[in-house]
């Protein structure tokens, strides 16, 4: 019988194969849900912020509106898209759409007043999630403050 020492060059190039192809269908995959989670990331500090936007424009017009700004999610849930709008004209004055890979749940309706809290009836809670990421946006009533958690 005889004893082999090394891999005959069809083996080595077998072993090269399976691993090229095995990171050919393993990389895409990796970088997608990367890509998905920042995705999340972006749409919860982009909603965050326009929620910070429409308490600002209350208390800043509250001389001249007393009814306040809202911000309204609409298409869902989950939500596809959000408007910004002046409550005593009804008046639009941005509509923002959500990225698709991103779901976005839970109130629908953040209305504030000439003083900055927010309105009675309105919702203080919002979830941005995708590909095992999730956020949780907070209004706190009484003042208006918000907050976006990382879960």
């Amino acid at each position: 019988m005889r004893h082999r020492r090394a891999f005959s060059l069809a083996e080595l190039v077998l072993i090269v194969l399976i691993l090229a192809v095995m990171a050919v269908v393993a990389v895409p995959k990796m970088q997608f849900a990367t890509l998905r989670r920042q995705k999340a990331d972006a749409a919860a500090r982009k909603i965050a912020t326009d929620l910070k936007l429409t308490r600002r424009l209350a208390v800043c017009n509250a001389a001249v509106n007393v009814d306040g700004y809202g911000l309204w999610m609409q298409g869902g849930p989950p939500y596809t898209q959000y408007r910004i709008r002046n409550l005593a004209t009804m008046e639009s004055i941005d509509l923002r759409d959500i990225d698709p890979d991103v779901s976005c749940t839970g109130g629908s309706r953040f209305e504030f007043g000439p003083l900055g809290n927010l309105l009675a009836g309105s919702d203080s809670l919002l979830t941005v999630s995708a590909e095992g990421t999730s956020f949780t946006i907070t209004v706190v009533s009484a003042t208006g403050a918000v907050k976006c958690i990382d879960n």
